[in-house]
């Protein structure tokens, strides 16, 4: 449960599909004058170096960041994103969702960061430090229960497991309603692996069964490597933002031109 490390997967395509539809959403989020808690279930370290061994090793970020950066439109709040990560920590910084989330938020808005890994969350208090971040030592999932309704009320939880330990996609739809059931209001976002087995089919059928208005987002795409399992990325979100279908809909558009592609 404690062995994976995002640095060998950091800006590939999944991450280019969470955080492009994460920095849209707090972007729209952040536009009304009201406080707003974010909470992260798997945070991981923050910050990766795209040329360190580890990811140039994979070529993930290369098919990934590396191949879609330039089609986004040069005022989307990723690509915004990303240009202050370079500006702070060099060209070959890559900001994990924590630190996105953190440079989305501003002064009144509450941060909730959980990793249990003992080195990636030492990394993870580092890179959060100026942003007073709430680090936290614990499982994820008791970590979204216990701060569930956070203060302030407003917020956006991402839910974003490793999926090692094959017995979440079992227990995600149970967590979601539990907590869909203390915060209402919170927009939750699940982010999940598309894999050849297809393990994801049974979680998501559960959630389209408990949140029939949610929206269930997934793209495809070539695998980074040969022999690589992960073949696509998807996101089901509860209490989705206005707008996002329509950017999840334009998003889906750029990942159809990717060399490759799986449709």
């Amino acid at each position: 449960m404690l062995s994976y490390q995002h640095i060998y997967h950091a800006g590939n395509l999944a991450d280019v599909h969470k955080h492009a539809l994460l920095c849209a959403m707090l972007d729209y989020l952040t536009r009304k004058d009201k406080p707003l808690s974010y909470i992260e279930t798997h945070a991981g370290r923050g910050l990766y170096d795209l040329a360190a061994p580890e990811a140039v090793r994979t070529g993930e970020a290369a098919a990934g960041i590396g191949t879609m950066e330039g089609r986004l439109a040069g005022d989307h709040p990723y690509r915004r994103r990303l240009a202050e990560v370079r500006a702070r920590f060099g060209d070959s910084a890559y900001p994990g969702s924590p630190l996105l989330a953190a440079l989305s938020l501003r002064p009144g808005d509450a941060i909730h960061l959980a990793e249990l890994h003992p080195q990636e969350r030492a990394a993870l208090e580092t890179a959060m430090a100026p942003f007073r971040a709430h680090v936290m030592a614990q499982d994820g999932f008791e970590a979204a229960q216990a701060l569930t309704p956070p203060l302030p009320r407003r917020g956006l939880m991402l839910i974003d497991p490793s999926y090692e330990v094959k017995a979440d996609y079992a227990a995600i739809p149970r967590h979601m309603a539990a907590l869909h059931r203390k915060w209402n209001v919170g927009t939750l976002v699940l982010w999940y692996p598309l894999l050849p087995a297809a393990p994801h089919r049974p979680m998501i059928a559960a959630l389209r069964a408990a949140f029939p208005e949610a929206l269930c987002h997934e793209v495809r795409f070539p695998p980074a490597r040969e022999g690589h399992g992960l073949i696509g990325s998807g996101l089901f979100v509860v209490n989705p933002p206005w707008g996002i279908e329509a950017e999840a809909a334009a998003l889906g558009r750029l990942f159809g031109t990717v060399p490759g592609h799986a449709g």
